[in-house]
């Protein structure tokens, strides 16, 4: 019976399913190694996002009262350009983000007088080098924040 058997096989297919095996061990492997780069590059955008939402908070504060107006019944403040930059300046520098690679304020000021709006940037580094992902991105982040009396 084993010699039926062993004949009705053909002798091409030996050792066929270990290239097979290997292939599919490296697509495994590089797609691991995609999922935990992509992964990590999300983190670092939502980090970078937290920290630009807090310093549009504190953007949207930097007014001083005498900068406040009374328009019939509704109050607000006046937001300066200058004024928003210089207290989300102090913001960074006291922070303490020194786990951001190359951090940035790109830009920071009030277009309408009554919101804040930050825009920060850093710089990314995959958790492991390969040749599927670049070696690091400038990953930026914007947020706006607005003085509101209620």
């Amino acid at each position: 019976m084993s010699r039926a058997t062993s004949r009705a096989r053909p002798r091409g297919d030996d050792g066929s399913t270990l290239p097979l095996i290997a292939a599919f061990c490296a697509l495994g492997l590089a797609l691991v190694l995609l999922v935990g780069a992509a992964s990590s590059l999300y983190l670092e955008r939502k980090r970078l996002f937290t920290l630009a939402d807090g310093a549009a908070l504190v953007g949207a504060e930097a007014f001083e009262l005498s900068q406040v107006t009374r328009e019939g019944t509704r109050i607000h403040p006046h937001l300066r350009s200058g004024d928003v930059r210089s207290a989300v300046e102090g913001y960074l520098a006291a922070g303490g983000h020194d786990e951001f690679e190359g951090l940035e304020l790109e830009e920071a000021g009030s277009v309408d007088g009554l919101t804040a709006t930050v825009t920060v940037s850093a710089w990314w580094r995959p958790p492991v080098l390969t040749i599927f992902v670049p070696e690091g991105l400038r990953v930026e982040a914007t947020a706006t924040a607005r003085s509101v009396f209620g």
